[in-house]
């Protein structure tokens, strides 16, 4: 068996790869989300020459080839446009086998806690803690994630003393019973860090994202060493080795990789090996309903360090609405993979006729 066809369906927003081969078996992947139009021209020029005419049941060998044929070029849009390809071989071999991904990965059960994601840093922490609590209350979500601090904030807040009054207005507004996390996205250095992490903590914070700028790996052990309540990170990493220089030097207790930023599950399952020795949870970043969501509920559903929720975006997003079916829904504060093989869904073929499409075939 081999390739014989690599397809690309863009949009700025995200984008999809269909990977068809001589025997007439496909698989649909997904590309990173945002410039997604230019991973697809980074995809044929820079992955698609190492896959076309190859052996698509080979995934680990053919996605390590292009990580070594293109070591000049190690940053993330390689990765991004790799994880279209990835994503869409693991899709064709669960068809290929008639499993779900995450059956083939061993995994069973196909029912996901979610924690509620909130990405808004414009709410007031009264509105913010009552929209939490209506969802809490009409979906049974058991968990949520705020942001805090301000996005690469030099320790500045987003208006003076709202981390604070958020923090303490949600754990009041759920109550006590209710996981609360928190995304600090890169604001603190380790002082700053490590005082809010002492307030969180009196919160009963249990879940602290990227704290430091997420380059800076040693000030992230820092604030690891100093404080009780978990720092979680490397959702922005695309490197296995600093993920295990990460992981072997304590810059984070809880590891997040991104399946759509790493490239692919393949590469995520490595991160989530490593985090294990180490006896770490992983907890991958999924920070829309895209493709990428799902990707991560089958991942949860199958490797034993999982943490204990998915990231779900309580967000409304446009460009999210009808990608695929059937669609992802909350029930009781869970998210069930849906059924048949590969990945489970239909991409929108409506979507796709949208999209600017492009395509390596074998000559």
């Amino acid at each position: 068996m081999k390739i014989t066809a690599l397809e690309t369906y863009a949009q700025n927003s995200v984008g999809f790869v269909r990977v068809t081969t001589d025997e007439g078996a496909e698989g649909i992947g997904q590309m990173s989300p945002k410039n997604a139009d230019i991973s697809a021209m980074v995809f044929h020029r820079q992955v698609a020459p190492y896959a076309i005419g190859r052996n698509p049941l080979q995934i680990n060998r053919l996605i390590n080839s292009v990580i070594e044929g293109e070591y000049k070029f190690p940053g993330s849009y390689v990765r991004r446009a790799l994880a279209g390809l990835d994503t869409a071989l693991w899709d064709l071999l669960g068809k290929m086998q008639n499993k779900g991904v995450y059956q083939l990965l061993g995994g069973s059960n196909p029912c996901v806690a979610a924690y509620g994601s909130s990405m808004r840093r414009d709410i007031t922490p009264e509105d913010e803690g009552n929209r939490l609590v209506r969802l809490r209350d009409t979906l049974g979500y058991k968990a949520f994630k705020i942001r805090i601090g301000k996005v690469c904030g030099h320790d500045q807040d987003q208006w003076p003393g709202r981390t604070k009054q958020l923090v303490a207005t949600v754990r009041k507004a759920v109550g006590d019973d209710i996981a609360i996390h928190v995304d600090a996205n890169s604001c603190y250095t380790p002082a700053k860090a490590i005082e809010v992490g002492k307030m969180l903590e009196d919160y009963g914070v249990c879940h602290f994202e990227e704290p430091c700028p997420y380059w800076e790996i040693e000030w992230g052990a820092q604030v690891a060493d100093a404080l009780e309540v978990p720092v979680a990170g490397g959702e922005q990493d695309t490197s296995l080795a600093q993920f295990r220089r990460m992981i072997a030097m304590d810059a984070v207790d809880i590891v997040q990789p991104d399946i759509c930023y790493i490239g692919g599950l393949s590469r995520a399952l490595d991160v989530a090996k490593m985090a294990a020795e180490r006896g770490k949870p992983c907890t991958p970043h999924a920070a829309n309903l895209s493709m990428v969501t799902l990707f991560t509920m089958h991942m949860l559903a199958a490797i034993p360090n999982a943490g204990p929720y998915l990231e779900y975006s309580i967000e409304p997003t446009k460009w999210t609405e009808d990608l695929f079916y059937p669609a992802l829904t909350i029930e009781d504060g869970k998210v069930r993979i849906p059924d048949g093989p590969g990945w489970g869904v239909t991409v929108n073929e409506s979507w796709l006729k949208q999209s600017t499409y492009q395509r390596t075939i074998l000559e």
